[in-house]
């Protein structure tokens, strides 16, 4: 309730990435790869491009790595979502998981190296890089999207209501 900008900020990136994986988690392929017309969006699809995005934030803008090899198969725009059809469900679901602990990781070290006013690895085609605080901003956005669609999705699917998983 009292924690600072940073710890707020990482918090509220928890708290979307627990309702993705609540809205997204214990699902089949079949559930996975349904769209829901006229989108053509699948929950399948949403958890392969969050792995995605959790890995661009933090190649692009924390650490300048490269990505990790599970990408090495990447066409272009969109690929991660017509090639999620092809991955299981146990692929998928590793696939976000590992991307997210990646960036957990991330996030700690270069926050630990001087908080969130320090410039991002990334640096915009005029020469500009965003601060750590920026990006963070954008990667929770990226989440509180990409949440509101999986809601309507998995309700789609089961029937699955609510704005938090059930707490134990």
């Amino acid at each position: 309730m009292t924690a600072g900008e940073a710890e707020i900020m990482l918090f509220a990136l928890d708290r979307s990435r627990a309702q993705f994986a609540w809205k997204c988690g214990g699902l089949d392929a079949a559930a996975l790869n349904r769209p829901h017309p006229p989108s053509r969006m699948t929950l399948g699809g949403l958890l392969k491009h969050l792995a995605l995005v959790e890995d661009k934030y933090t190649c692009e803008f924390l650490t300048g790595q490269p990505y990790p090899a599970v990408w090495q198969d990447y066409d272009g725009p969109d690929w991660e979502w017509r090639s999620a059809a092809n991955d299981s469900p146990e692929q998928l679901y590793a696939l976000w998981r590992d991307a997210v602990a990646r960036s957990r990781a991330a996030w700690s070290a270069a926050l630990a190296e001087g908080g969130l006013d320090q410039p991002a690895k990334y640096t915009t085609p005029s020469g500009e890089s965003p601060n750590l605080r920026r990006a963070l901003a954008d990667l929770h956005d990226e989440y509180a999207r990409h949440v509101g669609h999986a809601d309507l999705l998995r309700e789609a699917v089961d029937g699955l209501v609510g704005e938090d998983p059930p707490q134990p």
